[in-house]
C-alpha cells in the first residue's frame, strides 16, 4: 500500500496504489484503500490519464508528469506490466490549491487476456474520470494506430447520458451531448522517425494529428468505416493535442530508461518531453460536471465507484446517475461543510456565557447567513432544497447546542462567582461566628452583601438570576438552622442575663452588707481607739493628780508640823488639856482626829494670818475667819466627795454598759469574720484591748476623782487668796 503523507487537505502519495483491480474472473474492482485516499483530498483535482497499447512506455511519460524518475512500473519485457488503473497524487506543480492525480491504465492489446470487453472497459474509465486524456502510441499516426482507437467507436454504446422516468434501460447519447462529460485529448506519438511535411511544406504537430484525422468522404462502405472513426474521435474530443517523440536512447540503454541519466538520454527527446510536461501541467483544466462544479478526490472516488457498479452489474455507466450520485455527493459533503463551517464561526465569535439571549440568536444569524452563502457556492445542481432543509436543521440543532453550552458556561460561570463569594461565609459558618446570639441577622446581612456583590459582577451570562434563586434556595435549611439556633441562644442569653443580673444584684447587697459592716467595725475601732485615748489620758491625768495631791499632802503636813510646833510654843496649856482629853475620850475616834486637824488647820492659818499681819488682835479675828472659811471649804469638800462618788458609780455602770455593748458588737463581727473568710476578711478577734473590771473601775474613779479633786483644789486657792 502507498505511503501517503497528508497536510490539511493536500496528500501527497510517496508512491502509486491501484485505484481499480482488474481480475480474471471477478472482472473489475475499485479498492477500498484508494477510495479512503480519494476521500482524503479536498482540493480539486486535475486528472491526467493515459491509455495506450501495452509496452509502448505509457509509465515512464507518468513518472515524468509527477516529477519522479521511478514510481510506475515500467516493464521490459513483452509482456503487460500494469493491469487495472493506478493512480498517483502529487501537488500541482503549477496550479496552487489543486491535486495532480495521474491514472497509469492497462496496456490496450494484451494478447494474452484474449477479452476485448476488459479493454474497452478500462478504455471508458479513463475516459470517464479524466479531465485529460493521453493516447499512447509508436511510430506513426496511421490507419494501424486509428484502429487501436476503435474502444472510441464504443463509447456511445458503453456509456448512456440519461435515464427516462418511465424507462428500465438508458438511452444512448449523441456525441454533442457526450462532449461536455470527455477529457482534453491528447495523442503522444512515440518513437516518431518521419519528418513533418505535408506536400512539401513542414507542418506542426497538431496539424499532423488533424491530417489524420481527415475525413475521405464518400458513399462506399469502406468510405464510411473510413470515417466513422474519424468522425467520432473529433466530435467526442473537440480539443485536441499532438506531441512527437524521438527515441529516447538506444534500444540497449531502453531496458533500464528510469535509471538512464538524462546526459545518456537523446536531447531532442528530452525538449519534446519538457514540451509535453509543461504542456500538460499548464493546460490541463480540473476535473469538472456538466454543471461547472470543480471535482474534489472524494468525488472522483464516488464516480470511479458509480462507474464500476455499473459496469460489474451488467449495465452502462449512465453519466446522468454518476451526475446524481456525485451530487449527492457534494451536495451531502456542502451541507457538512457548511454545518462546520457554522460551528467553527460560531465558535470564533461566541464569547460564552452571552449577556443576553438575544446577543446570541444574533450571532446565530450572521453565521448561518455565510453558511447558507458557502452551501449555495458547493452545491452542484438547482434542486438542492432538500440538502439545504437538512442543512437549517443541522445548523438549528447546532443553534440549540450553543444555547444549551450558553447556558451551561453561565450556569459555570455564575455557580463559580458565587462559591468564590460564599468563600468567606463558608469560613466564617465554619468558626461558628453565625451560631451566637444574633447570628440571624448577621448571616442575612451577609447574604445579602453577597448577593449585591454576585449582581455587580459582569459577564455571568443568562442564567444569573436563576441560579441565584436556586443558591439562594439551596441555603434555606442553613438559614432555618441558623434561625432556630439564634432563638434559642436568645432565649439561653435572656436567661443567662436574667441570672446575672440577679447575681450582680446579690453581689452589690452583699458588696454594700460589707460595706456597712465594715463601716460599723471602723466605727467600732474608732470608738475603743477613742476609749483607749481617754483611758491613756485619765492616766495621765491621774497620775499628775496624784502627784499634785502628794505635793498637797506634804505641804499640808510640814503645815500642820509646822502649826503643832507653833501652837506648842503659843499654847503649852491646851496642849497638855487636849492630851489629857485625848486620853479619858479615846473612843472619840476618828471624829475628834478630824476636830483636831480643823483646830491645827485653824490655828496654823491664824498664826499665819497674824505673822503676817504683825497685829495680835488682828491676827486672831483673822484666825477666826480663816477658821469659818476651812470649815466651810471642808464642808464644801465633803459635798464634792459625795457628788464625784455618785458620778463615779453612773460612769461605773455606763462602762459595764459600754462593755457589754462593745462585748456583744464583738461576737457579731467575730461571725461576720467567720462567714466572710473566703473573701479575704482576716482580722484578728482579739485586737481589742481587754482590761480588767477591777483595772476599769480604778482607772474611771481614780480619773472622775481627779477632775474633781483639781476643780476644788482650784476653786480654793482661788478663795483661799481672797481676804474677808
Amino acid at each position: 500500500m502507498a505511503a501517503l503523507t497528508s497536510a490539511a487537505s493536500v496528500v501527497e502519495m510517496e508512491e502509486p496504489m491501484c485505484l481499480v483491480e482488474n481480475h480474471a474472473r471477478q472482472g473489475l474492482a475499485v479498492r477500498q484503500d484508494a477510495l479512503q485516499v480519494l476521500a482524503n483530498i479536498t482540493q480539486p483535482v486535475v486528472v491526467v490519464a493515459i491509455a495506450g497499447l501495452y509496452r509502448s512506455g505509457k509509465s515512464y511519460l507518468m513518472n515524468r508528469l509527477a516529477g519522479r524518475r521511478t514510481g510506475f512500473s515500467l516493464g521490459s519485457s513483452v509482456q503487460a506490466h500494469t493491469k487495472g488503473i493506478w493512480m498517483w497524487c502529487v501537488p500541482h506543480p503549477l496550479q496552487p490549491g489543486h491535486t495532480l492525480l495521474l491514472l497509469d491504465t492497462e496496456g490496450l492489446g494484451d494478447v494474452e487476456k484474449g477479452d476485448t470487453k476488459n479493454d474497452t472497459w478500462i478504455f471508458v474509465l479513463a475516459v470517464l474520470l479524466s479531465s485529460t486524456l493521453i493516447f499512447n502510441s509508436k511510430g506513426t499516426i496511421d490507419q494501424q494506430a486509428l484502429e487501436s482507437l476503435h474502444y472510441v467507436l464504443t463509447l456511445a454504446e458503453c456509456v448512456k447520458l440519461t435515464k427516462s422516468p418511465g424507462e428500465s434501460g438508458a438511452q444512448a447519447p449523441a456525441a454533442a451531448g457526450l462532449a461536455p462529460f470527455l477529457p482534453t485529448f491528447v495523442w503522444a506519438v512515440r518513437d516518431f522517425m518521419l519528418r513533418l511535411e505535408a506536400d512539401g511544406q513542414e507542418i506542426s504537430e497538431d496539424e499532423y494529428l488533424e491530417n489524420a484525422l481527415k475525413l475521405r468522404g464518400g458513399g462506399s462502405p469502406e468510405a464510411e468505416r473510413y470515417d466513422r472513426l474519424r468522425e467520432c474521435i473529433r466530435q467526442f474530443f473537440p480539443e485536441r493535442r499532438c506531441f512527437l517523440f524521438d527515441q529516447p536512447a538506444s534500444k540497449r540503454d531502453l531496458q533500464h530508461l528510469e535509471e538512464l541519466p538524462d546526459d545518456r538520454m537523446d536531447p531532442e527527446f528530452l525538449r519534446q518531453l519538457e514540451k509535453f510536461c509543461s504542456y500538460i501541467w499548464e493546460s490541463s483544466p480540473p476535473k469538472t460536471i456538466p454543471s461547472g462544479c470543480k471535482v474534489t478526490g472524494e468525488m472522483l472516488g464516488t464516480l470511479a465507484q458509480t462507474y464500476v457498479d455499473a459496469i460489474q452489474s451488467g449495465a452502462v455507466p449512465c453519466l446522468e446517475s454518476a451526475v446524481a450520485a456525485l451530487a449527492e455527493l457534494r451536495n451531502s459533503a456542502a451541507v457538512r461543510e457548511a454545518a462546520v463551517l457554522y460551528r467553527e464561526l460560531m465558535e470564533q465569535r461566541a464569547e460564552l456565557p452571552t449577556e443576553t439571549a438575544e446577543e446570541l440568536l444574533e450571532l446565530h444569524e450572521q453565521c448561518q447567513q455565510e453558511t447558507l452563502q458557502l452551501f449555495a457556492e458547493r452545491t452542484i445542481t438547482d434542486d438542492v432544497e432538500r440538502f439545504r432543509e437538512e442543512l437549517l436543521l443541522q445548523v438549528e440543532a447546532a443553534k440549540l447546542e450553543f444555547c444549551s453550552r450558553n447556558e451551561e458556561a453561565s450556569r459555570e460561570k455564575c455557580e463559580a462567582a458565587l462559591q468564590e463569594l460564599y468563600r468567606e461565609m463558608e469560613q466564617r459558618i465554619d468558626g461558628g461566628v453565625y451560631f451566637v446570639p444574633g447570628g440571624h441577622q448577621l448571616f442575612l446581612g451577609d447574604q445579602q452583601a453577597l448577593v449585591e456583590r454576585y449582581r455587580a459582577l459582569p459577564g455571568k451570562g443568562v442564567k444569573a438570576d436563576a441560579v441565584l434563586q436556586e443558591f439562594l434556595r439551596d441555603k434555606k435549611p442553613l438559614v432555618r438552622s441558623i434561625c432556630s439556633t439564634d432563638r434559642a441562644l436568645m432565649e439561653k442569653d435572656e436567661q443567662i442575663k436574667d441570672l446575672q443580673a440577679q447575681n450582680e444584684k446579690a453581689e452589690q447587697e452583699r458588696e454594700a452588707e460589707r460595706k456597712r459592716e465594715a463601716e460599723r467595725l471602723r466605727r467600732m475601732e474608732d470608738r475603743i481607739r477613742g476609749y483607749e485615748k481617754a483611758e491613756k489620758e485619765w492616766e495621765a491625768e491621774r497620775e499628775r493628780a496624784a502627784e499634785k495631791l502628794q505635793k498637797m499632802e506634804n505641804r499640808a503636813r510640814r503645815c500642820e508640823e509646822e502649826a503643832l510646833r507653833l501652837r506648842k510654843a503659843l499654847w503649852p496649856d491646851e496642849g497638855k488639856q487636849k492630851s489629857h482629853s485625848e486620853g479619858g475620850h479615846c473612843g472619840g475616834g476618828s471624829q475628834q482626829q478630824q476636830d483636831t486637824r480643823r483646830n491645827w488647820a485653824t490655828y496654823i492659818l491664824a498664826v499665819v494670818l497674824a505673822a503676817s499681819l504683825g497685829d495680835a488682835r488682828q491676827g486672831r479675828s483673822a484666825a477666826l475667819y480663816g477658821i469659818s472659811r476651812y470649815e466651810k471649804a471642808e464642808k464644801e469638800w465633803e459635798a464634792v466627795r459625795e457628788r464625784v462618788a455618785e458620778k463615779l458609780q453612773k460612769m461605773e455602770n455606763r462602762a459595764r454598759r459600754f462593755e457589754e455593748k462593745v462585748l456583744r458588737r464583738r461576737k457579731r463581727l467575730d461571725e461576720g469574720k467567720q462567714q466572710s473568710h473566703s473573701e479575704g476578711w482576716k482580722r484578728s478577734p482579739n485586737h481589742l484591748p481587754r482590761a480588767t473590771e477591777q483595772q476599769r473601775k480604778s482607772h474611771q474613779v481614780d480619773g472622775a476623782a481627779r477632775i474633781e479633786v483639781a476643780q476644788i483644789d482650784l476653786g480654793w486657792q482661788n478663795k483661799s487668796s481672797v481676804g474677808p
